[in-house]
């Protein structure tokens, strides 16, 4: 029994998990989650841990804010911070990664610009892109198109640097708490205690009455266990296609939205959502401007929505500043748009089944979907738009 409990220990904690398998995992949990009660989203999260510390300095009066703890998108991040720290944890890959200073600074620029992308686009790159494309909405499509673009001119950017500026980023990183031969089997056991009271949780949310709240932080978890396990991510499905070749991360999201698509297909065309849910605003200018200044934002800070939150788990003190410009970011930008007026300007909300029909929707993303695969898998074998 022992053994045999160790051999499946090391299949899910000793080596990583197929990135399509995950992929596949990614899409169904997201389904099971907006069946619950809505789809994952960074972004309202971000805003909503930045509009609490804003609050606490006087900066921001929002008589209506949930603390943090009670919000359904910061318990969803936060399960995924977890997460990911669990995982690490159990697989022993834990470790303070403190970069050189250029690099910090690049994750605090790429954080600020995320926070401004994902307000203009309603989302970032989970909930303005993944989830609205899964959702039918035309705004996810339109968002598509400019995180490629914002990927290609941030990674023109770091190009441009290790050639003309090297010594901006440079410099040795420094690394604290990494695993050693005498401490290797010390991290399983805390990823194990603290998987226990994780899951412990919602049993306490549950006496003192958010038994909603427990089941979103649970949800994070599993996203963050499973981000970080496979290492899928969204900024290597757009960026690596031009950086390196690989398509691989490209095809495994361009699958795992194919999946998320059918998912909430089934889920409003039976009326058990309303079809206008996540269906934003933004197939416009909103859409477009956001998803640029979020691809150069996740291309500079070396994650997403999704992966600078998991990643700062494991201990990526690069990322840990891009989610604190993210949540500013985000949080300032809002309000500044809130303002100006610029919200009811960024586009159209257009659910697809109603312009083109059901099949003509589903048909659609299907079609785009497979044409991003095909087409980063022909750039793999010629490394015709590859930098390296």
């Amino acid at each position: 029994m022992g053994r045999s409990l160790s051999e499946q220990y090391a299949v899910l904690f000793g080596r990583p998990w197929s990135i399509w398998g995950s992929a596949v995992l990614v899409a169904t949990v997201n389904v099971f989650l907006f069946a619950f009660d809505r789809p994952w989203t960074a972004s309202d999260g971000m805003r909503n841990w930045g509009d609490w510390v804003l609050t606490g300095l006087g900066i921001v009066r929002r008589p209506d804010l949930l603390v943090p703890w009670l919000y359904s998108g910061s318990l969803l991040n936060g399960g995924v911070l977890l997460g990911g720290l669990v995982a690490a944890l159990l697989s022993s890959e834990f470790a303070i990664r403190l970069p050189p200073r250029g690099e910090l600074a690049k994750g605090a620029i790429g954080g600020l610009l995320m926070g401004v992308g994902a307000v203009l686009a309603f989302g970032c790159n989970i909930g303005g892109f993944f989830s609205a494309t899964s959702a039918l909405s035309l705004a996810g499509l339109a968002m598509m198109l400019g995180l490629g673009a914002g990927a290609i001119l941030g990674l023109r950017y770091l190009v441009w640097e290790t050639e003309h500026r090297p010594r901006w980023s440079s410099g040795a990183g420094r690394v604290y708490l990494a695993p050693s031969d005498a401490r290797a089997s010390r991290q399983p056991w805390v990823g194990a205690l603290l998987l226990v009271l994780l899951l412990a949780t919602p049993a306490v949310y549950s006496r003192a009455g958010y038994v909603a709240q427990g089941v979103f932080l649970l949800f994070g978890v599993a996203f963050g266990v499973i981000f970080q396990r496979s290492r899928f991510c969204l900024v290597r499905a757009f960026r690596e296609p031009f950086m390196t070749g690989d398509a691989e991360h490209t095809r495994a999201a361009a699958l795992a939205l194919v999946i998320s698509t059918l998912g909430f297909a089934i889920l409003k065309f039976t009326d058990l959502k309303d079809k206008s849910e996540w269906v934003f605003p933004a197939a416009g200018a909103g859409a477009l401007a956001g998803g640029l200044a979020f691809g150069v934002g996740m291309t500079l800070a070396g994650g997403c929505g999704a992966g600078s939150i998991w990643r700062a788990g494991e201990g990526q003190v690069k990322l840990w500043a891009a989610i604190a410009c993210f949540a500013l970011g985000v949080s300032l930008m809002r309000l500044a748009a809130a303002q100006a007026g610029l919200l009811r300007q960024l586009g159209a909300a257009v659910f697809l089944p109603s312009a083109i029909g059901w099949g003509g929707a589903i048909g659609l993303v299907v079609l785009v979907m497979a044409a991003w695969a095909l087409g980063a898998t022909w750039n793999e074998e010629t490394r015709r738009f590859s930098a390296l």
